[in-house]
């Protein structure tokens, strides 16, 4: 943790870009194993008075077992010189290869967390809530083309625990 100072979630610079455009990796343990895939969609916000994240995965993804298996997860966002790094991270599978070791990323465990060492930013999380979306629950048709395959995410709730930025060197 010699790299990382902690902040407060309020430090946070502009979720809806972290998220929707740098990208991050949802980073979970299962056993003595670890696993992390790229995700883009995500939120930010106050929800029970407690700070929080959503994030959202789909019941086929490996880091899916991970994260289910696991009490907590990390959030890790990086500079754009690991854009290829992430995208790997999104078209391969931990069941097939391993992700870290092919990318040069490497792991600590922060507090029982796994974190991805050379993220800027990340977010130390405990799930308060889980629940799969449903086809009949939406409002509108648009966003189930994103579900030719009914295959619908399931989302966690998460409390922001801790928050670690990058000390420039």
């Amino acid at each position: 943790m010699n790299n990382f100072k902690e902040i407060t979630p309020y430090e946070i610079e502009n979720a809806m870009k972290l998220i929707g455009k740098d990208w991050m990796l949802i980073t979970a343990a299962k056993e003595n194993n670890i696993n992390t895939m790229t995700a883009s969609w995500g939120d930010m916000g106050v929800l029970w008075g407690k700070n929080v994240c959503t994030v959202y995965i789909r019941p086929q993804r490996y880091t899916f077992e991970f994260v289910e298996s696991s009490d907590r997860l990390s959030l890790s966002f990086f500079d754009e010189k690991y854009r290829g790094a992430l995208k790997y991270c999104g078209t391969k599978s931990g069941r097939d290869c391993d992700k870290l070791a092919d990318t040069g990323l490497t792991s600590t465990m922060i507090d029982g967390v796994p974190i991805i060492n050379e993220a800027k930013l990340v977010l130390v999380c405990r799930k308060l809530y889980a629940d799969d979306l449903k086809k009949d629950k939406f409002l509108v048709d648009e966003p189930l083309s994103n579900y030719k395959n009914d295959d619908f995410h399931r989302f966690y709730i998460c409390e922001i625990e801790k928050v670690l930025t990058r000390i420039e060197n």
